[in-house]
């Protein structure tokens, strides 16, 4: 890993679950990747729930609902690809189709999922496959709305302290990109932060830019969308004039 002192002026602090986060920096344009110092520093690990899934669970489900990638990989080898699956977001979507699954995005949103089952009422009952913190309750909102709808939580989500990569980073007094892309991490990160005077904090959505607003940083952005397309969009906006405004002073 480079060491912010002596690699490129910009820093990118990705605190997703390392195979999330290096995704999500392979998906970078390769400009703007190579003008960045990557720091790799998860505040959360998957940890797969063992026996969490028995045969009783699925028993009749007509359709399960996916709305993280965690949980599609947690499912594959589990849960029959035979079933139709209904994903928030695109590359739960893709994910889920990779693994074997006959998937369709229904929204970017756990409101817009709902929404969209709600009108298009597919057989049930329904499964929802998630970890032990989520959002959105949606089994039972399906449920209240005429639609049998079974949850159950198949992984947890750790919470991890801040690594000395991170910590170095941080304080150096070298500006730092920060995306953030889950309330609780949001959350958790706000109340770990030793400095963020020279963060630049981007969220996924206004839940997630919520907790994050009790900080002193430089800036905070928030994706128009809640989707990774829009954090790339903002990251890469966000690195080139911070490469701009600060190269000069770094002998560029």
């Amino acid at each position: 890993m480079t060491d912010p002192k002596t690699g490129p002026a910009v820093g990118l602090l990705m605190t997703r679950p390392l195979p999330s986060a290096r995704r999500f920096v392979e998906d970078l344009p390769a400009k703007t990747r190579a003008g960045l110092t990557v720091i790799y520093a998860p505040l959360m690990r998957v940890q797969p729930l063992s026996g969490a899934l028995e045969a009783t669970d699925t028993q009749g489900v007509r359709g399960l609902i996916f709305t993280s990638a965690n949980a599609v990989a947690t499912a594959t080898g589990q849960v029959s690809t035979d079933l139709p699956a209904y994903c928030v977001g695109q590359r739960t979507t893709a994910e889920a189709i990779g693994a074997g699954w006959s998937a369709q995005c229904l929204g970017q949103t756990a409101d817009e999922l709902v929404s969209r089952l709600v009108d298009m009422r597919p057989p049930a009952p329904l499964l929802h496959l998630h970890g032990r913190h989520t959002r959105g309750d949606v089994a039972q909102r399906l449920t209240d709305a005429g639609l049998s709808c079974r949850e159950k939580v198949i992984y947890d989500q750790e919470l991890l302290p801040l690594n000395e990569d991170a910590l170095r980073a941080i304080t150096s007094q070298q500006s730092l990109i920060v995306p953030v892309f889950s309330p609780r991490t949001a959350r958790h990160f706000a109340q770990i932060c030793p400095d963020a005077s020279n963060l630049h904090l981007i969220a996924l959505s206004e839940a997630v830019a919520k907790p994050l607003k009790v900080l002193n940083c430089r800036d905070l952005q928030v994706c128009n969308t809640p989707d990774a397309d829009a954090m790339s969009t903002l990251v890469r906006d966000a690195a080139d004039a911070l490469a701009r405004v600060e190269g000069p002073a770094h002998g560029k």
